[in-house]
């Protein structure tokens, strides 16, 4: 039998919309994966996986195929999800104005942001790594939700469960290469020893999402590094010299209309 699904979810956005920031808690995934790792791309048992969306579609109140999540590659592409190409594009983050739809990201350290407006008819997520951060991905959200009519001083934004700032060891090169792109997040880095920094990728999102000058811009606090029980981890697997690596999902999902 496996554990209730545990989801954690923002009071800023729980009023307006149906969301979840789902830990790894309440799959039937096995070993490395257990136990809700929804990461389609992983060498878990495909069943497994099936099941795990299955129960996060339930949980959101949509149906398996509208349950949707792109390709994600790191970069600032973000689509307009429809019925009729709610499928996987290469893509780091989609959104929607249908109730019928959940976009979601996948994340194992990276910062999954979800978007609506204050009235809940317009929402969006995104899959925010360092690159994808640097490069725009949270700006492009907010974008593409002005497309749907959305006014960006009645978006909500909140990051969820990513690693801290506090554990993340980065090098030289990587800060020069967001510095490349955006001039102001040198301020988000502290010099350790050598070439070695930490970056506070949460904050930095949320600085990025105030400089696009959203409504609210939010940071959950929860750091996936640290907290093996609730979240699945990149660097933790990659410090403990490999392995599997399952992914947790973050969704999002108009109300209903009235």
């Amino acid at each position: 039998m496996s554990a209730e699904l545990l989801v954690i979810r923002h009071s800023l956005l729980k009023e307006k919309v149906r969301h979840g920031f789902f830990t790894r808690i309440g799959g039937v995934s096995q070993g490395g994966y257990a136990s809700l790792n929804c990461g389609i791309k992983t060498e878990d048992n495909p069943e497994h996986i099936t099941e795990n969306r299955h129960r996060v579609a339930q949980n959101i109140g949509v149906s398996n195929e509208y349950l949707w999540g792109g390709m994600q590659v790191h970069s600032a592409k973000i689509m307009h999800v429809t019925k009729e190409n709610c499928d996987r594009h290469e893509v780091d983050g989609g959104v929607t104005d249908d109730p019928d739809i959940a976009v979601s990201v996948l994340t194992a350290d990276c910062g999954p942001v979800l978007f609506t407006t204050f009235d809940g008819r317009i929402v969006g997520a995104a899959h925010a790594g360092w690159r994808g951060a640097a490069s725009g991905v949270l700006e492009e959200t907010i974008t593409q939700m002005e497309a749907l009519g959305a006014k960006t001083n009645e978006i909500i934004a909140v990051v969820g469960p990513c690693i801290d700032g506090s554990r993340y060891e980065v090098k030289e090169d990587m800060k020069q290469q967001v510095l490349d792109q955006d001039v102001h997040a040198g301020v988000f880095f502290k010099h350790v020893t050598d070439d070695q920094y930490l970056f506070d990728l949460g904050h930095y999102c949320v600085d990025r999402l105030r400089r696009r000058r959203v409504a609210i811009a939010a940071l959950m606090g929860r750091d996936t590094l640290g907290d093996e029980t609730h979240f699945f981890s990149h660097r933790r697997r990659t410090l403990a010299g490999g392995g599997p690596l399952g992914h947790q999902i973050s969704v999002i999902a108009c109300n209903k209309r009235g």
